[in-house]
């Protein structure tokens, strides 16, 4: 599905970058993994490679705009040009009432899980606009699309990544690249356990469990194989949409 397209991940050490790195290198993609974490990240490239993929690593923290641009410059040098990014870094929400939150608090959220997508983006079109094409797809989330007790810092930077990917997909139309999102439900990762070990959280579980009507929660394969549509050319019509793939948590 992805056959020699090159493609960037950041947050890939771990969780669903990790598995949407995997699962793009086994559908042929050349894969540049990114994340802050070096030993976990170059430990998923070496483990690619040893698949049998093509997946190289790059030290990149989203929150700062010239390790993303530099994140950017390695793919076309290893690669020749960037045919697609998956931009899914991210941080779990404080879990606090919004008078509890401190501004670091909320800038830390913001700062990644929003501004840091805008800095990719923005990386992104400058290398992809002069080859008048490419696919990028945001990690939005649910939360993205709705309201949530005790997570004000993330739904705001959620519904803030979807309306940048709408945005932002009108100004790629004219230079050929699409701008889609993915907004998950909530998926097994190793964040998500974390929440579930959280006592204020954890009361809440199965609550939460019954409003994904599908009956349990997703898991990383899920989104990878979502995400992995809308970068190939099956999704060459569909821009600047956030797809729910939540089992019907949203409805």
């Amino acid at each position: 599905m992805l056959n020699d397209k090159s493609i960037l991940i950041t947050g890939a050490a771990s969780g669903i970058g990790k598995q949407c790195a995997e699962t793009f290198a086994a559908n042929g993609a050349r894969v540049l993994v990114t994340d802050r974490s070096v030993d976990a990240g170059e430990a998923v490239a070496q483990a690619i490679r040893d698949a049998g993929g093509e997946a190289h690593f790059q030290v990149c923290d989203v929150a700062d705009e010239a390790s993303v641009s530099a994140a950017v410059d390695k793919a076309v040098e290893l690669f020749g040009k960037l045919d697609g990014a998956m931009n899914n870094a991210g941080i779990e929400m404080r879990n606090k009432p919004i008078h509890e939150l401190t501004a670091d608090d909320i800038n830390a959220v913001i700062g990644i899980d929003l501004v840091g997508v805008f800095y990719c983006i923005k990386h992104e079109f400058r290398v992809m606009k002069d080859t008048r094409g490419g696919s990028i797809v945001n990690t939005a989330s649910s939360s993205g699309l709705r309201g949530q007790i005790n997570a004000s810092d993330y739904v705001a930077a959620k519904h803030g990544v979807v309306g940048l990917t709408k945005a932002v997909a009108c100004d790629g139309g004219p230079l050929g690249i699409r701008v889609n999102a993915i907004c998950p439900g909530f998926i097994m990762t190793p964040m998500a356990r974390g929440l579930i070990a959280d006592p204020v959280f954890s009361q809440a579980l199965e609550g939460l469990r019954q409003r994904h009507v599908i009956g349990h929660f997703g898991e990383m394969e899920d989104i990878a194989n979502a995400t992995m549509f809308l970068l190939s050319d099956m999704s060459k019509f569909m821009t600047g949409a956030p797809m729910i793939v939540d089992g019907g948590y949203s409805i």
